[in-house]
């Protein structure tokens, strides 16, 4: 609903001056190898929630791009003048192929989230240049030459969110968007990639709720109706006052627009009406003061804001101060942590400290340990809302990563071993809720996957061997309760494949 702006606040606030392509030589975590080593960062400029970085090792130099919300990796390759992969936030491939100037140039693929190929062809700095598209069969749907014909768009779930004219590589002419079910969202001109000219707006049931004006993506001339047809919003030369409300008609947003974006003082609401967030806003982004609600009402942010992000503030629990000082990235940065009788619990130097995070509920312990990067990095404690230990080992920008013990609620040992990114992988013991051992082994994302032992209730043996999906698939032996050996041989997704049984 709110428009994404460019935005350079990291370089304003945390360095003095940095220009777009200045190098700069700064210390980073790298998740992959586990420890800090020397990264360049060129083009630090923080558009659309990407951080770019070029990590230096003794084989080679690869760019990577990774979402600063999450950390995720969305990008790795040769940025400036090579071959690069995208990727979603849950690691489905989707480009492969050239890159200039952190542009997409050249040949390349782009792929639908099974694997299957959308496009393939040729791009030119972003733009879909000489590409074939095809559906789930392969077949060919559409083709562009030099940037022209038609084509689809589809969004990372293989929704088709647009269908329309292209020219030079962008969306030029008439066009169409849709509702994640399908259904006709706009219909209308555009130029440059950008809605332009007159357009019409559909509600989920099929029916126009709005006749629309853009000039380049803004809304420019409005008239919006309810579903009574009265008139609900005007814009006139991109000036007015909006309000959007969802499909049981209860207020969601508020806000003045001014050069048709959102700019001044508005709202946010929850689904079920409560106020969420009141702030200013620019160009679509809440910036400067704004406060922060739960959904009962409660403040639990008051501060400042710059592009959607915190920046400075005080975060408050039941009512209490818990933090003031400044963020990066949403992250609590430099300043102070309190506790429930409001003396200091933890203090924050470039997001470097031991850290105390309490429950929003009952206001118990939630977390304490180390911070880095304003992140639970190190050792740490993790506990349920009883109190009791849930998880105590490292950590890697905010997930279980290394080596660490998790427990049952009731305070008994859940797992012991390794971990990688808060699932069992690689060598460890799962226990009973009863304190006795499960199984001793190799792990693969949460699952039984590779050599281990697997043992009843009781404690007593009941196979050793190899597992795939938790599955005992390879050799393996296998014993009765009374611990009898019934079985020496092979298996394959669980089952017996030799029939002689001992």
């Amino acid at each position: 609903m709110l428009k994404r702006i460019k935005s350079i606040f990291f370089s304003r606030n945390i360095f003095s001056y940095i220009k777009e392509k200045i190098k700069l030589n700064i210390i980073k975590y790298n998740q992959n190898l586990q420890n800090l080593i020397n990264v360049n960062i060129i083009n630090y400029k923080i558009l659309s929630k990407k951080i770019i970085i070029k990590e230096i090792t003794k084989e080679k130099e690869i760019w990577k791009i990774y979402n600063s919300i999450n950390n995720n990796l969305i990008f790795e390759g040769d940025y400036l003048n090579g071959i690069g992969k995208e990727y979603n936030d849950k690691g489905k491939l989707l480009y492969e192929g050239g890159y200039l100037n952190g542009k997409r140039n050249g040949k390349g693929k782009v792929y639908y989230s099974d694997g299957k190929i959308l496009y393939e062809g040729e791009f030119l700095d972003n733009k879909k240049w000489n590409i074939i598209e095809y559906d789930k069969n392969a077949n060919i749907i559409n083709e562009l030459k030099h940037g022209i014909g038609n084509i689809n768009e589809y969004n990372d779930l293989d929704i088709k969110i647009f269908e329309g004219e292209y020219t030079n590589g962008l969306k030029n002419g008439k066009g169409k968007e849709f509702y994640d079910n399908g259904k006709l969202f706009f219909k209308g001109e555009y130029l440059n990639g950008l809605r332009n000219g007159k357009g019409k707006k559909y509600d989920k049931n099929g029916k126009i709720n709005a006749d629309v004006e853009y000039s380049n993506g803004c809304r420019w001339n409005l008239k919006e109706y309810d579903k009574n047809n009265n008139i609900l919003n005007i814009l006139k030369e991109g000036k007015g006052y909006i309000k959007h409300y969802n499909e049981s008609n209860i207020l969601i947003f508020e806000c003045e627009f001014i050069n048709g974006l959102i700019n001044g003082k508005g709202k946010e609401y929850y689904e079920n009406g409560s106020l969420k967030f009141e702030g200013e806003y620019l160009n679509g982004e809440k910036t400067k003061k704004g406060k922060i609600y739960t959904e009962k009402g409660d403040l639990i942010f008051e501060g400042e804001f710059l592009y959607d992000e915190k920046i400075k503030g005080k975060e408050f629990i039941n009512g209490r101060l818990e933090y003031e000082g400044d963020f990066l990235f949403n992250k609590k940065y430099n300043g102070k942590g309190y506790d429930e009788k409001g003396y200091i619990a933890y203090e924050l130097n470039n997001g470097c400290g031991k850290v105390k995070e309490y429950f929003y509920k009952n206001d118990n312990l939630k977390f304490e340990g180390e911070y880095k990067n304003g992140l639970k990095n190190g050792n740490g404690k993790l506990y349920y809302g009883n109190g009791k230990l849930k998880y105590d080992g490292e950590f890697l920008n905010n997930k279980a990563n290394g080596l660490g013990k998790a427990y049952y609620s009731n305070g008994n040992l859940h797992y012991e071993g390794e971990v990688l990114n808060n699932k069992k992988n690689g060598k460890g013991k799962f226990y009973y809720n009863n304190g006795n051992l499960h199984y001793e082994g190799e792990f693969l994302n949460d699952s039984l996957n590779g050599k281990g032992k697997l043992y009843y209730n009781d404690g007593k043996l009941q196979y050793e061997g190899e597992f795939l999906n938790d599955k005992p698939d390879g050799k393996g032996k296998l014993y009765n309760i009374e611990g009898d050996l019934i079985f020496d041989g092979e298996f394959s997704n669980g089952n017996f494949i030799i029939k002689n049984k001992i």
